[in-house]
């Protein structure tokens, strides 16, 4: 690692840190999205770097990847901020969870259902042949019917219950 190396590995990491303390500390929607794009800029930068330092271009395909995936979502975002600012004219945070149609009644906490209870199932369950045990082979089965019969299609039948 040389020392260019180590500096854009700090800056990506002060631009994660600090887009991360905006996102929490701030309230207003515009400042937490500007917030998001400081933290996926501190990663792309880091993972340029890295890239560089491996000598390989796989560092900057994933930044390109994501750098798309967040302008949609920077397009997604500023049209709900648009919405909410013309409903409400204010970008508090609390306010998106006021929102609600005007003819739909109010969320209330559902309440307790009685447990169900499952029925076991009334058919056995098919069952296989213990580890270890020896197979009987039957000596006056004949060899030709042997190679035509499709196993598949041959029934054996179930161990008794008792054996287990």
């Amino acid at each position: 690692m040389t020392a260019d190396s180590g500096c854009y590995l700090a800056v990506g990491a002060a631009l994660f840190v600090l887009g991360g303390i905006g996102f929490v500390t701030r309230r207003n929607l515009i400042l937490i999205f500007l917030s998001v794009e400081l933290m996926l800029h501190g990663v792309s930068l880091t993972l340029l770097t890295f890239g560089r330092m491996h000598g390989n271009l796989e560092g900057q395909s994933f930044t390109i990847f994501m750098l798309t995936v967040a302008a949609c979502e920077a397009a997604l975002g500023l049209s709900l901020v648009l919405s909410l600012y013309q409903r409400t004219k204010s970008l508090d945070v609390d306010i998106w969870s006021k929102l609600s149609e005007p003819d739909l009644p109010k969320w209330s906490k559902p309440k307790e259902l009685p447990p169900v209870v499952l029925e076991k199932p009334s058919l056995a369950a098919p069952r296989l042949t213990r580890a270890g045990d020896v197979p009987n082979i039957d000596d006056d089965f004949p060899v030709e019917l042997a190679r035509t019969t499709d196993p598949r299609k041959v029934l054996t039948p179930s161990p008794p219950d008792d054996e287990y």
